[in-house]
């Protein structure tokens, strides 16, 4: 077992290694944060469970990418994300500069390697059909993903004593437009729903709309999850709890992580078949969440329950029952594609504006942060974001667009003299009032509009409210 020592405000993880020789030593690894040290307590102690820690020498960059890959990535990485690191290095790293030696990796280096990468044809990506050509070349965001990546691997190269600094640090990286992604309106979200036929889908698209859901989390929804129970409609706390998804993946690279982060494998059909279908966590900590449901959405899976316990009760033993919402005919998880496949041939078929399944999330939380003034902290919690910044970040359009709103109404108010009413938050109902009706009258509310008018007397009635208050 590895251990942390505190001295002189660094943390020190503290093991025993086996050097290629045979030699039994001990390391003192030192860390200026105490999580970064317990990260790395972590990796060492699962080395030690596999076998014996050994340092390697790591002469060449495909040396380091398998130690960091075996030490490194099975202890940090989720399954989705294994397999697209190991599917990059394969791909983009290993073949071009894989056996350069770790001393020949300089800023300058890395930037000629990155430069060359946008002139590289880009490897055919698992969902495309098997056969097909492309002549796509790598892209700018691509790289940008190759960049992380490498920076991530030589830092740990660093903490290992096997380079004396981190070489991808001081590289610049090709800039990258990041797109903005299409989305549908509300109007024509909901000309969607009234044009679609399918209730599996329709009720997955308002699913997913209402509560900010990915396609991975929708999927994985189970009823012991959801609260639609007649007093939570009622009272408006009906609920779905996110704490799971659906995702195909690879079976060996679930052998490989040990079933890391797997709560449930469904049945393989067939032995050839080199993925399968599996419920895991959720992509991070602050996915898992409780996502309150509008009354017409908690109606709607009340509905489907019943329309699914009819079909349950019809099939008998025929019916598979894993709790699933939207479980299939027989009671199987229903796949991402089959979802998609229909989402894209409702647009096709009523020539509806081109969008893809997850912009249904992405128009859930543009129109709640249009809704609730932009409070990103109660949109973050619907959907799951890992921080704010990142719903800052993508979603700054719609703040502009508020920010914009502000600068009209300065100039309406202030400078055009227009009369556009006192802020919300600056008119307190008076003793008694309901909040719905003003207990003002005119004469009187006549009387206070000529006192507002007045900028010094409407200080001294503000400062009058707020001390009162």
């Amino acid at each position: 077992m590895a251990s942390l020592v505190e001295r002189n405000n660094r943390y020190y993880v503290v093991y025993s290694y086996m050097t290629e020789n045979g030699e039994k030593k001990q390391k003192w690894e030192g860390f200026t944060t105490k999580v970064d040290a317990l990260r790395r307590k972590s990796e060492v102690e699962y080395r030690q469970q596999v076998g014996s820690v050994i340092i390697s020498q790591c002469e060449t960059v495909n040396d380091l990418l398998r130690e960091y890959i075996d030490v490194y990535g099975k202890v940090n990485w989720a399954l989705s994300t294994y397999s697209a690191n190991v599917r990059m290095i394969q791909n983009y790293i290993q073949p071009h500069i894989g056996e350069l030696k770790l001393e020949e990796i300089t800023p300058r280096v890395l930037e000629r390697y990155y430069q060359s990468m946008l002139k590289t044809k880009a490897a055919p990506k698992c969902t495309d059909k098997k056969y097909k050509k492309s002549d796509t070349l790598v892209t700018s965001e691509t790289v940008r993903r190759i960049h992380k990546l490498l920076h991530s691997c030589f830092e740990q190269a660093v903490r290992w004593d096997l380079m004396l600094r981190n070489p991808a640090q001081y590289a610049n990286i090709p800039k990258s437009q990041s797109k903005q992604r299409d989305i549908w309106t509300a109007e024509m979200l909901m000309k969607a729903v009234d044009l679609c036929e399918d209730p599996k889908l329709k009720l997955a698209i308002n699913l997913s709309f209402a509560c900010s859901l990915r396609l991975g989390e929708l999927l994985g929804l189970t009823w012991s999850c959801i609260d639609i129970s007649e007093e939570s409609i009622k009272n408006g706390t009906a609920y779905v709890y996110v704490n799971k998804e659906l995702q195909r993946v690879e079976r060996d690279v679930v052998k490989k992580l040990d079933k890391k982060d797997i709560i449930f494998e469904f049945p393989i059909l067939s032995q050839k078949n080199k993925t399968q279908l599996v419920l895991k966590k959720p992509k991070t900590a602050t996915s898992t969440r409780k996502v309150f449901l509008p009354r017409t959405v908690a109606e709607m899976l009340v509905n489907w329950r019943s329309t699914q316990d009819e079909l349950r009760e019809a099939l008998g033993h025929d019916y598979i029952d894993y709790d699933l919402v939207f479980a299939g005919y027989y009671g199987m998880p229903t796949e991402v594609s089959s979802i998609t496949d229909e989402f894209q041939r409702l647009i096709v078929e009523n020539n509806l504006p081109r969008v893809v399944f997850h912009s249904l999330r992405h128009s859930s939380i543009t129109y709640k942060l249009k809704l609730n003034g932009g409070d990103i902290k109660a949109v973050q919690g619907d959907s799951g974001h890992a921080q704010a910044k990142m719903v800052t970040d993508q979603y700054s359009h719609i703040l502009d667009d508020d920010r914009k709103l502000n600068a009209q109404l300065f100039e309406d108010a202030f400078y055009q003299k227009k009369d556009v009413g006192e802020p919300a938050c600056d008119t307190t109902p008076l003793a008694g009032s309901t909040g719905k009706h003003s207990l003002i009258s005119e004469d009187d509310r006549q009387l206070l509009e000529k006192l507002m008018s007045d900028e010094s007397a409407a200080a001294l009635l503000m400062a009058l409210v707020k001390k009162l208050t």
